[in-house]
């Protein structure tokens, strides 16, 4: 790979650091085609981006980056492989499925929303943050809550009214 492929491939690596919100390295060395084949099958139907790079030109991406990638760095020892999402825990949900079959791939790290998560003992907790589609519709569910009972209890008691005015008129009457 010549200088000038490699400065494309930096800087190609800064911008897709820059454009997502959650980035994970994992390591899926050792994986057959047949296997490596699946898991980015696997990825594409979550929505997730697999790419496999060098470490090299990916710590360099790192520095070139605004952000903060704190220790994570560190992990670029070995085979590498970026994923991206949309959802911060879909990568962790797709490594934690797929090792049910098999022992591969191991978490490095990851940068979720600013958050650096490092070694494979975070995955479980990656796996439980809630994207933001699902805390918003958690703090929807909570708002519409007291509204339902509200509406309800004005509609049972409506009718309490209603029927009791009703039956106090045919009385007078």
């Amino acid at each position: 790979m010549t200088r000038e492929e490699k400065s494309q491939v930096i800087d190609d690596l800064t911008a897709q650091l820059a454009e997502n919100a959650n980035i994970y390295l994992a390591d899926i060395s050792g994986l057959d085609a047949g296997t490596t084949s699946n898991l980015r099958r696997a990825c594409f139907k979550a929505n997730v981006s697999l790419k496999v790079v060098k470490n090299t030109l990916l710590a360099k991406a790192m520095e070139n980056s605004d952000k903060d990638f704190g220790d994570l760095p560190t992990v670029l020892k070995g085979n590498t492989s970026l994923m991206f999402a949309e959802a911060g825990n879909a990568p962790a949900k797709v490594i934690k499925e797929f090792r049910k079959k098999s022992d591969m791939p191991l978490l490095k790290g990851a940068f979720v929303e600013e958050a650096i998560f490092v070694g494979d003992e975070t995955l479980d907790t990656l796996v439980n943050i809630k994207s933001k589609e699902e805390v918003i519709g958690d703090i929807i569910g909570l708002l519409q809550s007291p509204a339902k009972n509200v509406i309800s209890a004005l509609k049972s008691g409506g009718g309490t009214i209603a029927g009791i005015l009703k039956t106090l008129s045919e009385k007078e009457g």
